[in-house]
């Protein structure tokens, strides 16, 4: 097989960076400036080529030829629970994503981010850096703000420019990661991009599974608890109600998987205030439940696991028992409910394990995405260029 080369930018605990080896990519740069995660990576990958330090100071030429970029530039600056501030805040990246397109000239690029980007607030913005990303060589003036810069881009989009600069075809998707086999409803946006003259004919991977087939193995066949030996609630959950009538009247097969669930994530774990051989499962104490935290129920996929900047945030970390209690995720139930594989270590304290998994890209969501993006770049040989753009 053709080896395929990339450089990953903010990389974090690793979770984007397992799904692109998973793809089939070999990592020839890894950019990171928490040093916590960086040991988590280091601690994890010996042979990676791990940066530690600021993005903005990375000379990327010195990687020489590259066929994909990929990262999640920080999302506090559009997260619904930051203070979405978007280009105005200092921590916004994405002109460093940009840079390294324009200065590496892969085949592809993947950036994802929160979906709180998607928001009308930022609706101009996205298209400022959608159009920076298909024309990444288009010189952006300092000395005007972004809100002109972006007219001055719109009006090079429409000129008649083909063929004179380095362009990609852009395409911007949201995914549920619950639609994707993790177990944890997580939204993502997707910046995916092929260089003009890789004919690619990409198109977002289609979901492989469903709300609807969770729903129809849990209150219409029961397949759900009967393959987990479990009692089958004698009630339907009022939310669904409606669903489930219409399953029961109109039988169908299945198109998907169903939903995987908190209990399908942890189980074999056990206890974890028992003695056990799995690392970081342990517990931790402090949990509790409050209006509009109230953890996530066993039996559905966990709610969006958070990174927080003041510690550990509860409802969204926490497991909610059938008879209501709560606990802590431990940092092993919530790697596998961002599907890290177990033998992955996470370097630093609990809270600082679970910052680094709560800012992760969930590995499996990110294969998905790396692996369709991989199978529409192999049969274009490395080293293609745009002859204007050397």
């Amino acid at each position: 097989m053709q080896e395929m080369r990339s450089v990953e930018l903010f990389s974090g605990a690793g979770g984007l960076a397992l799904a692109l080896e998973r793809a089939g990519f070999d990592s020839v740069a890894l950019v990171e400036r928490n040093r916590e995660a960086c040991e988590t990576l280091r601690l994890n990958r010996p042979n990676w080529n791990v940066l530690e330090g600021d993005v903005r100071t990375v000379d990327f030429a010195s990687f020489g030829e590259v066929d994909l970029v990929a990262g999640g530039p920080p999302c506090q600056p559009f997260s619904v629970g930051g203070s979405a501030k978007g280009y105005d805040d200092s921590r916004d990246m994405f002109s460093e994503a940009v840079r390294a397109v324009r200065e590496l000239k892969p085949k592809a690029f993947i950036f994802e981010n929160v979906r709180g980007l998607l928001r009308p607030a930022f609706r101009n913005y996205v298209e400022f850096v959608r159009l920076q990303l298909t024309h990444p060589s288009f010189p952006i003036s300092r000395n005007l703000t972004w809100e002109d810069n972006l007219r001055r881009l719109e009006r090079y989009h429409t000129s008649n420019r083909k063929g004179r600069e380095l362009e990609y075809r852009v395409a911007i998707n949201v995914a549920d990661a619950a639609d994707y086999g993790v177990p944890q409803r997580r939204h993502r946006v997707f910046f995916v991009g092929f260089r003009a003259d890789v004919e690619a004919r990409w198109f977002f991977p289609s979901p492989t599974h469903s709300h609807e087939d969770l729903i129809r193995d849990q209150f219409v066949t029961g397949d759900y608890w009967k393959s987990r030996n479990l009692i089958q609630p004698k009630s339907v959950p009022k939310s669904i109600e409606g669903r489930v009538r219409k399953f029961v009247a109109l039988p169908s097969l299945p198109m998907t998987a169903p939903w995987r669930t908190v209990r399908d994530a942890v189980v074999g774990l056990g206890d974890p205030r028992l003695a056990n051989d799995f690392d970081g499962h342990f517990f931790q104490d402090g949990a509790r439940s409050y209006p509009g935290h109230t953890g996530s129920p066993l039996d559905e996929p966990s709610k969006a696991l958070k990174a927080g900047d003041h510690g550990v945030p509860g409802g969204e970390n926490m497991m909610r028992k059938p008879n209501g209690k709560v606990r802590y995720f431990s940092v092993r139930e919530s790697a596998r409910i961002q599907t890290f594989p177990d033998e992955w270590k996470y370097y630093g304290s609990w809270t600082e394990s679970m910052r680094q998994l709560g800012n992760a890209v969930p590995v499996d969501l990110g294969f998905a995405v790396a692996r369709s993006v991989a199978a529409h770049m192999m049969p274009h040989g490395r080293g293609q260029r745009l002859q204007s753009a050397r």
